[in-house]
């Protein structure tokens, strides 16, 4: 398993996809006050769909809350900063990755101080940034890869040739 960290999200639709990739993988999520919206927001439930109701979902009040419950824990830090990629490091079970808001992304304090442990999603050096939820399902799947996507179903491989060609 791996915990998904947002700190102080802003848009409830970025907020709902991430809910919706956590409970696909048996992610927790974690999103550190304050939100930019409430979760009755009916942006964040259509975007969550259904999907609210089996995701384990957990609002604090601070990042440090989280660090000093999880001292023994790995914690990631995702930045368009960071000399490392997604892939140049080893996810343990139970590791945390935090990300940042979409308006301005972790603060140069929390990178600072976690600098060895930051990392980026590469892309084209005249992009500011990816999507907030596209990059927690990047960097989630490359976790749960690692780990040879734990409790999740395998579907196996089709047999045979489909009768449609629209599949």
């Amino acid at each position: 398993m791996i915990n998904i960290v947002l700190v102080e999200p802003e848009i409830p639709q970025n907020a709902g996809n991430i809910v919706r990739t956590c409970a696909c993988i048996n992610a927790n999520l974690y999103m550190v006050k304050p939100l930019g919206f409430i979760l009755d927001d009916k942006y964040f439930k259509r975007a969550g769909m259904d999907y609210t109701d089996f995701a384990n979902i957990k609002v604090v009040d601070s990042l440090d809350e989280i660090l000093k419950a999880n001292t023994n824990n790995q914690f990631f830090y995702a930045s368009t900063k960071s000399q490392k990629t997604y892939a140049d490091v080893t996810y343990s079970d139970n590791c945390f990755i935090v990300f940042g808001k979409e308006s301005y992304g972790l603060s140069e304090n929390i990178l600072k101080h976690n600098y060895d442990n930051c990392i980026r999603i590469p892309m084209n050096k005249n992009a500011r940034s990816l999507n907030l939820s596209n990059s927690v399902a990047i960097i989630a799947y490359e976790a749960m890869r690692q780990q040879n996507f734990p409790n999740l179903q395998n579907f196996g491989e089709l047999t045979g040739r489909p009768e449609s060609d629209n599949f």
